[in-house]
């Protein structure tokens, strides 16, 4: 009997945090052994069923950008939103809005690991599905785009009644909805601004070959690593259409950015508080989410100005008497982008750069050598370089320009940010990968300077 199931898997959790383990994803994965459709029997209690946001890079922060729109008209989210994403993560979120016959909530709203996507989805059946991006990372864990990309490729010929919402400027990606018949079931999303495009293709970027014939793409734009405006001159397929766009971009530093977004038959002003076009993508992402589930402009634009930073991304705070800005980089294409904002800013910047090679991370590391560094390197006054392969960092940094005596190598993550805060006045900014990001957190939680952001 599931509500029997139900209890064990709760009292599992409750005794994890008792012992302080944290309960993120442990009840999820109980339940789901004892009851291994569980995900599927409570996702149908949902009487506005659910969405689903997958990407290599911005699933939490797209997510929280669409939480925010689909509350200000009181719809009640089952929300993973501590961003436990694959399937434990899931099931202990809608474990967690269980009742004894029903659900404390309207619509679940899901990130999904990119790896997890099929089975995440033949659960849930959403309403829609939000497919952002494919980058490269974690290839000692996931392998080439392209073996993810044939996954997705077969969930979504699996979900024929699910809608698709897709980048239009990521090859990968919009190749997905081309077998939809006659465009039927997808709405694109993209931007549409030159003005914010890159002098070429970088040398790290992915997905340069058509996936139906091989032939090199030819780009008339590039804006984000392999996003932009393409087509392959062998076999005429191109960027598609795009339904909800932004236009005339506006990026104002490490603090925010600015765009006309173009949705509905309508436009509108947005004013977004967080940083980079990897955010305005985010934000678009969001948008045309929510427009396909039905949601208003006016809504759709107040929920992503009022959007705040997702934990650890883009998210600032004050300690040690400094303002501390956090921006996770994971991933060449990431970092990247997270560098250019940073070059946005005036002056020099003091960082705290994290790498660690733990399980989460994907223990090769190899791709730091690909973020462009060179691009930033003049303008870094200090770096404290920690985590476990913190004298690789140190030594890629060396070779992109720092000069030697800005770098500092300290190992021990509350050294290395002790270290930092001490060196200095005025803005640090962290750039942790994904585990040091959590460890960073938990650090500024313990001293009062961060919310917890885990149950």
């Amino acid at each position: 009997m599931l509500a029997a199931k139900i209890v064990l898997a709760r009292a599992a959790g409750a005794l994890s945090r008792t012992a302080g383990r944290g309960a993120t994803s442990l009840p999820g994965k109980l339940l789901m052994r004892l009851e291994p459709s569980a995900i599927g029997r409570l996702a149908r209690r949902l009487p506005e069923g659910s969405a689903v946001i997958s990407a290599t890079n911005g699933k939490t922060t797209t997510a929280a950008m669409v939480a925010a729109i689909l509350e200000r008209s009181g719809t009640r989210l089952v929300h993973n939103r501590a961003g436990a994403n694959m399937a434990g993560g899931v099931a202990s979120a809608l474990l967690a809005a269980a009742r004894r016959d029903g659900i404390d909530g309207d619509a679940g709203l899901f990130e999904v690991d990119e790896f997890w996507l099929d089975r995440v989805v033949a659960e849930l059946r959403p309403r829609a599905l939000l497919l952002a991006n494919l980058f490269r990372d974690q290839l000692d864990r996931y392998g080439e785009l392209e073996l993810i990309a044939d996954r997705w490729a077969a969930t979504v010929a699996a979900a024929p009644a699910t809608r698709l919402v897709l980048n239009a400027d990521d090859p990968l990606v919009a190749d997905l909805g081309r077998e939809r018949a006659g465009g039927g079931g997808v709405t694109y999303f993209g931007v549409q601004d030159d003005a914010v495009a890159l002098a070429g293709m970088a040398h790290a970027a992915d997905s340069k070959h058509c996936r139906r014939c091989g032939a090199p793409y030819v780009y008339d734009a590039v804006l984000l690593g392999h996003l932009g405006r393409y087509h392959c001159p062998s076999c005429g397929s191109r960027r598609p259409a795009a339904d909800v766009f932004a236009t005339a971009v506006v990026l104002e530093g490490t603090r925010s950015a600015r765009f006309e977004l173009h949705v509905g038959g309508q436009r509108a002003p947005v004013a977004l508080g967080l940083p980079g076009l990897y955010n305005v993508y985010n934000a678009v992402g969001a948008a045309a989410l929510a427009h396909a589930l039905g949601v208003g402009t006016s809504d759709i634009v107040a929920g992503l100005e009022a959007a705040q930073a997702a934990f650890g991304r883009a998210e600032t705070v004050r300690v040690g008497g400094r303002e501390l800005a956090i921006l996770l980089v994971k991933n060449p294409a990431g970092a990247n982008e997270v560098l250019r904002t940073l070059a946005l800013d005036e002056g020099e910047h003091d960082l705290l750069a994290v790498l660690n090679d733990r399980i989460a991370d994907g223990r090769d590391v190899s791709w730091v050598w690909d973020a462009d560094f060179e691009h930033l390197a003049g303008r870094l006054r200090r770096v404290t370089c920690s985590g476990t392969r913190a004298a690789e960092l140190a030594l890629r940094l060396k070779y992109a320009g720092v000069a030697p005596e800005r770098l500092h190598v300290v190992p021990a993550l509350e050294a290395g940010l002790d270290d930092a805060l001490a060196a200095g006045e005025g803005r640090l900014v962290a750039l942790p990968t994904y585990t040091a990001m959590l460890a960073l957190r938990e650090l500024l939680v313990a001293r009062g300077a961060a919310e917890g952001s885990f149950a």
